[in-house]
């Protein structure tokens, strides 16, 4: 069996499309038939939320598996889309980073569960737990956290969401710094695989010169596919539901499923 893609979806910045990138690009994969786990590593729990998954259906919940009380397998939950599983946070994650200090391996918890989910086929007790899965996305807090460190630790590439806004520059810099330190201390093959340009708006000539300025400095790691500013997404998440399945002819679900597509073909020239 094939191992499955792990890509971390990250930006230190918060308020840049991240957990809206996270649970679109992941049910757009789902829709092209890549089977995709979303795993909510974020105490705010929003992609869990965005999914439909309600607090009361979160049993196991990501916290469990990175304080050793659960296999991974044991908290792959099934969402309302084909294809597309999640791992659910809640708030009690906040909790967890106090746990990890004293924990052994706390900056590959992550890693080490996967691992072992891998191992065993992506299954629990001898049954397929909803894989098996092309594509592991994880979705971070906005913040370098422990959390977010066993992401990037456990992960072959970061996706990176950037708000077409006047500090977008700025803030890239900072999250290629971090990516460069766990390349150097905890996983060096980590790499970017690709750049988002989202919440982009055409009538504004400041969404233009950031976006060129962004290709200017990154080149080819900046995804040709940008995301539109759009009301019908900021909708999607208070229905329980990605973009995709609330108004699949928007114009920012439209642009999730070519971003999906451009990402598969870069994988594929990767591999």
């Amino acid at each position: 069996m094939a191992k499955p893609r792990v890509l971390v979806v990250a930006n230190q910045k918060g308020g840049v499309g991240k957990t809206t990138t996270a649970i679109n690009l992941g049910t757009a994969l789902a829709a092209i038939g890549q089977p995709t786990l979303l795993i909510d590593i974020d105490p705010q729990g929003n992609a869990s939320t965005g999914l439909g998954i309600e607090q009361a259906d979160r049993k196991v919940t990501i916290y469990e598996v990175l304080t050793g009380q659960a296999k991974l397998a044991d908290a792959v939950t099934p969402t309302k889309i084909p294809r597309l599983c999640v791992v659910p946070s809640t708030v009690d994650l906040s909790g967890a980073e106090l746990e990890l200090i004293d924990l052994d391996r706390r900056n590959f918890r992550l890693k080490d569960a996967l691992a072992e989910f891998s191992a065993h086929g992506q299954s629990v007790d001898g049954q397929s737990a909803h894989g098996p899965f092309s594509y592991i996305l994880i979705d971070c807090p906005p913040s370098l956290t422990l959390l977010t460190v066993n992401a990037m630790a456990a992960a072959d590439a970061v996706v990176v969401p950037l708000q077409c806004e006047f500090f977008a520059l700025e803030g890239l810099s900072q999250l290629i710094r971090t990516i460069e330190r766990v390349r150097g201390n905890l996983n060096p093959s980590l790499e970017i695989q690709g750049i988002v340009l989202t919440m982009f708006d055409r009538r504004n000539k400041l969404s233009d010169q950031v976006a060129a300025d962004v290709r200017a400095h990154m080149g080819d790691k900046v995804y040709k596919t940008v995301i539109p500013r759009n009301v019908r997404m900021s909708e999607a998440p208070s229905h329980g539901l990605p973009a995709l399945v609330y108004d699949l002819k928007c114009s920012g679900s439209q642009a999730y499923i070519k971003l999906a597509g451009e990402l598969i073909q870069r994988e594929r020239a990767a591999a």
